[in-house]
C-alpha cells in the first residue's frame, strides 16, 4: 500500500498567492503574531462588548468609596470619586480603540497617496514635497497636536485629524522608498508603454506590490497612535469627561 501523501505548498502555490496572501499566512504562521492578535482580539471585545459585563456604571460615583484599594467588589479598586477602576477600563477602551484607528487609517490613506506620487514623479516633486514632509516630522506629534486644539477645540474629530496628519509623513516615506524600487521593474515599464495614465500606474499597476510595507508601517502607527491619544487624554487635551477614557 502507499503512504499517504500531505500536501504541502509549492514555490508556484506561494506565487499565485499574491503579495498580501502571502503576507497573511506568515503572519499566521507566527507565534508573536498570534498572541499579539488575541490581546487585541480582547480589547476589541471589550470595546463593543464592555457595557454589557461592566461590574459597575463608570459613571456613577461613591465618595464614601473614594480611592478604594483593590478587592473583591472592586477589582481595580476606586478613584478619587469612587468610580469603579475596572468599569472605566473596559467601557473606557471604546472611545481609544475608536479614535486611534481612525487615527491609523487617515495617516494610511494620506501616507501612501504621497509615497506614490512622490515614489513616481520623483524629480522636482519628490524634492518639495519629501523636504515639507521632513520639516512636518522634525515637530513632535504631540506638539503639532496641542498647537491645533488649541486653535480648532478639543473634540474626537480634531484628535483624528491631528494624529492622522502627523504620521502620514512617516507612512509616505516607507511607501515612497517601497514605489522607488518598483518603479525601475519591467511590468511599470509596461504600462507606460501602453500609454496608462499615471494615476492608473500608481494605484493598479504599483500600489498592490507596496501593500506588505504599508501593513506593517501601518501596524506600528497604530501602537504609536494609541499611546498619542493617551497622552493627549492624560493631560487634559483629548477625549474630554465624562468619557471613561
Amino acid at each position: 500500500m502507499s503512504a499517504v501523501q500531505t500536501s504541502s505548498p509549492t514555490p508556484d502555490d506561494t506565487r499565485r498567492r499574491g503579495p498580501l496572501a502571502e503576507v497573511f499566512f506568515s503572519l499566521l504562521r507566527s507565534r508573536t503574531f498570534l498572541v499579539g492578535f488575541a490581546i487585541v482580539l480582547f480589547w476589541v471585545a471589550c470595546a463593543l462588548f464592555g457595557e454589557h459585563f461592566a461590574p459597575y456604571d463608570p459613571l456613577a460615583d461613591d465618595i464614601i468609596n473614594a480611592l478604594a484599594p483593590p478587592s473583591s467588589e472592586h477589582w481595580f479598586g476606586t478613584d478619587q470619586i469612587g468610580r469603579d477602576v475596572f468599569s472605566r477600563v473596559i467601557v473606557g477602551s471604546r472611545d481609544i480603540l475608536t479614535v486611534a484607528p481612525l487615527a491609523t487609517l487617515l495617516a494610511t490613506v494620506a501616507g501612501t497617496a504621497l509615497g506614490l506620487v512622490t515614489g513616481y514623479f520623483r524629480g522636482l516633486v519628490d524634492d518639495v514635497v519629501s523636504r515639507i514632509l521632513e520639516a512636518f516630522m522634525a515637530i513632535p506629534v504631540v506638539i503639532v497636536a496641542l498647537l491645533a486644539i488649541v486653535a480648532l477645540g478639543t473634540s474626537k474629530t480634531t484628535v483624528i485629524v491631528v494624529i492622522g496628519l502627523s504620521f502620514a509623513p512617516i507612512i509616505a516615506r516607507t511607501v515612497r522608498s517601497a514605489v522607488l524600487a518598483e518603479r525601475e521593474l519591467d511590468y511599470v515599464a509596461a504600462a507606460q508603454l501602453r500609454h496608462e495614465s499615471a494615476l492608473h500606474t500608481m494605484f493598479v499597476e504599483i500600489l498592490p506590490n507596496v501593500i506588505p510595507p504599508i501593513l506593517v508601517e501601518t501596524t506600528v502607527r497604530l501602537g504609536y497612535a494609541i499611546f498619542a491619544v493617551a497622552t493627549l487624554s492624560f493631560m487634559g487635551f483629548g477625549i474630554q469627561p465624562p468619557s471613561p477614557d
